[in-house]
Formats: structure tokens, sequence, C-alpha cells
């Protein structure tokens, strides 16, 4: 098995990574303001971040599954089903994290609606990502040992990219008072202690 194991040890580090871009969507800073138009804006958090705690579950179990895959007992065949199925379940977090800030509609923030637009893109675009990674692994050659490790080289180089590639669309829709209306729900900061769980390395 050498060779695969410290692959996907690198995979595993990417992708925990990958859990920060939650972080964005489950309201960790607050400026501890508050006002009377709260109330909708409260609304629209709760309704968004309910949403968010069981997908950042599903993010950081994933990131999780890949992270134990890493033994020295793993097969090349029990990586390649371990990786596809995490992919898989984060294409299908992201997926829903999206849809639930678009049924949500935009917060009564200053362009609430563009940020709302441009969210929920970024989200459609980060599913995809991952979808594609998951058929990527799935193409993977188990049988020819060297193959494998340099097509797992491969993907763990396009997850970091991922995980540092801009959630500035996130960032601003949660930024001032939709960060501190967030900040008040008790699901935001369930799902923001399970999608930082896992991401040690970051």
């Amino acid at each position: 098995m050498e060779g695969t194991n410290p692959v996907n040890k690198k995979l595993a580090a990417a992708l925990s990574g990958g859990a920060v871009l939650v972080l964005a969507l489950s309201g960790c800073t607050s400026d501890g303001k508050s006002s009377a138009s709260d109330d909708k804006l409260g609304s629209w958090a709760k309704q968004v971040c309910d949403a968010v705690q069981p997908q950042a579950k599903k993010i950081a179990d994933a990131s999780t599954s890949i992270q134990k895959q890493t033994s020295d007992n793993s097969t090349p065949e029990q990586v390649r089903k371990t990786d596809s199925q995490a992919f898989q379940d984060m294409s299908d977090a992201y997926k829903a994290i999206g849809a639930a800030v678009q049924r949500a509609g935009a917060p009564e923030v200053d362009n609430g609606a563009t940020k709302q637009k441009n969210a929920v893109k970024e989200l459609d675009g980060i599913s995809t990502a991952y979808a594609e990674l998951k058929k990527q692994v799935d193409g993977l050659v188990t049988k020819d040992q060297a193959k494998f490790a340099d097509g797992l080289k491969g993907i763990a180089t396009q997850l970091d990219k991922l995980s540092k590639s801009g959630n500035d669309a996130l960032k601003q829709l949660e930024a001032g008072e939709v960060g501190a209306a967030m900040a008040k729900q008790a699901s935001c900061k369930s799902a923001s202690t399970s999608a930082s769980a896992p991401a040690t390395a970051g």
C-alpha cells in the first residue's frame, strides 16, 4: 500500500480546508448590535441556519471519513470507495445549502437580493466541483498502485485549490447585520462547530 496513504493524508488535509466554506454561512461573527428591524432578519437567519446545520454535519462527516481512510491497511479500492462517497455527500450538502439560501429569499439588508443570488451561484459552483472530483475518483485505476497514487495526488491538488478558492459571495452575504442575526441562532453555532471540527489543519 506504500504510496497511497501519504497521498490520502494530503487529500484529508485539503478536504478539511473545504469545511471552512460552511463557516461563511454559519454566523460565526457578531458585532453584538441589535435593532427593532432584527425580527425579519432573525427569521431569515433561523431558516437558513436550521437548513445549514445538518448539511454542515454531512460535510464534517465526509471529511472525517476520508481522514479515517488514511490508515496503513487501507486498500486502493477502499480509499476510492470512501473518497467517492465523501465527495458525493459534500456535493449534495453544498447543493442543499444553496437551495436553502434560495428558498429563504433575499435578506432585508442593502443589496440583499444581489448578495443572495451570488451566494447561491457560488454554492452551486462548489457543489458541481465536488461532483466533478467524485467522477475523477471513480475513474481511478486501483490495480496500478503508482497510477492510483498519481491520480489521488492530482485530486488532492484540485481539492486544495477548491478549499482556498473564493467564498467571497458567502462572506458578503454573511457580513454585518446578517452575520449578527445568524450568530444569535443556536443552529448556526452548531453548524459552525460541526464544520470546524475536522479542520484541525486549518
